[in-house]
């Protein structure tokens, strides 16, 4: 070759001071200067590679093809690599790879000269400080868009929800075309189909059929891979990976590329999450590593929804058990009731009521409210609502008046007393007796708020507050017998309505109570409408924590 391609580039001490490899090929391709920075960059003497062909810079899978290449850049100035910097591989003397940005240029042949005097000039820069940048903010925008997954998922009220907005919310934040949800059979021990997302606009496809056709077993197709693995899985090329086992599934959507990765508390499987790609995208470590801990995380939020809410459903199932089913009809008296728990949703309340008949054709009707909440506030509510009943059953020795019902719950508290906490509990008894054109009640109230009676000259307590029930043997019950003509409402309540406190801290109160008896309709329903309505306001914008509420009314049309 003629050219001096030394005098090409000149000035040979610049070169030598830039930081970046410089690398100048004739026109056969082979290297003809490269400047001492190599050394640094791939660990090469420049003496030892010029007269060498370029590809000795390269790895090997790079090397087919390239001197046709070569050729056609020298000869039309076009190619993959002209006009821009681009990262390649390049191959260290030690034979690792280094990742590398080159920008080439063409040296074009002195005036009058052929082709044959044309050559390239390659910089090369290393790209790892790059590499290492653009990694950061890939792994930074994965971690915010799972931050951005679990914040949503913190609005579900359960875990079904959740899992139900698990899908799109992934997909909108990870920019993914579609997804599906596998779970556990318990009763198969394999997984199945729980859901499928699609972008908004898009109906499910043949891919969303296949997987509600298929159970996976552990190590089976995608999902059990990764249920196997436990560790996101990823497939490149879904339509000949045979991994895959929905090929034509994913064929006939045009999805290319696929990654799943499993939902887990402990030990313990929730799901496996599937992610496509209408387009083969590369799937890189730090996507994987992301989508790992956000299984685990997700998988600890998603368990512990799915634990409160069995324990919601148990609370449930134990507060029902502590009051009555349905109200019973009671000849010329209307009856209506309303219960609340308060605070946490999940926790038993300890307050309780209760209307059951009575041998000679009275009837008991009883309100207790047990000092706490939880297992064993609802033990001693138990043991208060079953011992009234059994002291006012017919296999009572004597006809029960409220005092007796109340004295009983009283011996019964004071025996199952342990070395824990004092459970005392308040209680309002009544024994109806209903006659033509008139009812009669008689009252006893063992500390507890004293039912109010509302008629036309408007509401007033009746009844003597007594001494809590569990706390001394020596338990003595007013008790006070109150007529109730047609046109009146009587009402029982526990303290969490006049205990109820507004954000300023203020509560209902007795008053509050009274005001609402006032200005409320005629009739049982109307009544307990009115005041738990009146509470509900009250805390609406509170800061502080509702008690339980219970309110029974009884009224005489």
């Amino acid at each position: 070759m003629a050219v001096d391609h030394q005098a090409a580039v000149t000035a040979p001490s610049l070169l030598t001071a830039l930081p970046d490899t410089v690398v100048v090929a004739d026109a056969r391709g082979r290297i003809a200067y490269v400047n001492p920075h190599v050394r640094v960059l791939l660990g090469y003497e420049p003496a030892a590679v010029v007269g060498q062909p370029l590809e000795v810079l390269m790895p090997a899978r790079f090397r087919r093809g390239h001197d046709a290449d070569y050729s056609r850049f020298l000869s039309t100035g076009e190619g993959e690599l002209a006009g821009r910097t681009t990262q390649l591989p390049a191959l260290h003397a030690d034979g690792h790879e280094v990742t590398v940005d080159v920008t080439l240029a063409m040296v074009p042949p002195p005036p009058g000269a052929g082709p044959e005097e044309a050559g390239v000039v390659a910089v090369l820069r290393d790209a790892s400080t790059t590499i290492l940048l653009e990694r950061q903010l890939m792994v930074s925008r994965y971690l915010g868009a799972t931050l951005r997954v679990t914040a949503a998922l913190t609005e579900a009220p359960d875990a079904d929800v959740a899992f139900r907005d698990l899908l799109p919310t992934l997909c909108t934040e990870l920019d993914w075309d579609t997804a599906t949800l596998w779970q556990p059979d318990e009763h198969t021990g394999r997984l199945v189909h729980a859901g499928t997302w699609t972008a908004p606009g898009e109906q499910p496809g043949a891919l969303d059929e296949a997987s509600r056709r298929h159970r996976f077993a552990r190590g089976e197709g995608l999902p059990g891979l990764t249920w196997a693995h436990r560790a996101p899985v990823v497939v490149t090329d879904l339509w000949n990976d045979p991994r895959f086992v929905r090929t034509d599934a994913a064929r006939a959507d045009g999805i290319r590329t696929g990654v799943a990765f499993p939902v887990v508390r402990g030990d313990h499987l929730l799901a496996v999450c599937e992610l496509f790609s209408r387009e083969e995208r590369p799937v890189p470590a730090e996507l994987s590593d992301v989508l790992a801990h956000a299984g685990r995380q997700i998988g600890q939020f998603l368990g512990r929804l799915r634990a409160e809410s069995e324990v919601r459903q148990l609370a449930d199932t134990l507060q029902r058990s502590l009051l009555p089913s349905h109200l019973p009809a009671i000849r010329g008296v209307e009856l209506a009731a309303r219960y609340r728990p308060g605070g946490e949703t999940g926790i038993v309340g300890g307050d309780t009521y209760d209307v059951m008949p009575l041998p000679d054709g009275r009837w008991m009707v009883l309100i207790a409210d047990v000092c706490g909440t939880g297992a064993e506030a609802a033990a001693v509510t138990a043991l208060t609502r079953h011992t009234a009943r059994a002291a006012a059953s017919p296999a009572a020795e004597t006809s029960a008046g409220p005092a007796d019902v109340l004295r009983a719950v009283n011996t019964a508290l004071l025996r199952a007393q342990t070395d824990g906490p004092l459970r005392f509990v308040t209680a309002c008894c009544l024994v109806l007796s209903p006659g033509p054109g008139c009812v009669c009640a008689t009252v006893g109230v063992a500390g507890h708020p004293r039912p109010v009676l509302s008629g036309p000259d408007g509401p007033h307590e009746i009844g003597v507050a007594g001494r809590p029930l569990g706390i001394t043997e020596d338990l003595d019950v007013p008790v006070v017998e109150v007529e109730l003509p047609p046109g009146t409402t009587l009402v029982l309540y526990t303290d969490g309505v006049t205990e109820a406190r507004d954000d300023t801290g203020a509560q209902f109160g007795e008053e509050g109570l009274l005001r609402v008896l006032r200005t409320a309709p005629p009739g049982a329903e109307a009544a307990v409408e009115a005041i738990t309505a009146a509470v509900e306001e009250r805390l609406r914008t509170s800061r502080y924590q509702a008690d339980d509420l219970a309110v029974l009314a009884l009224a005489v049309p």
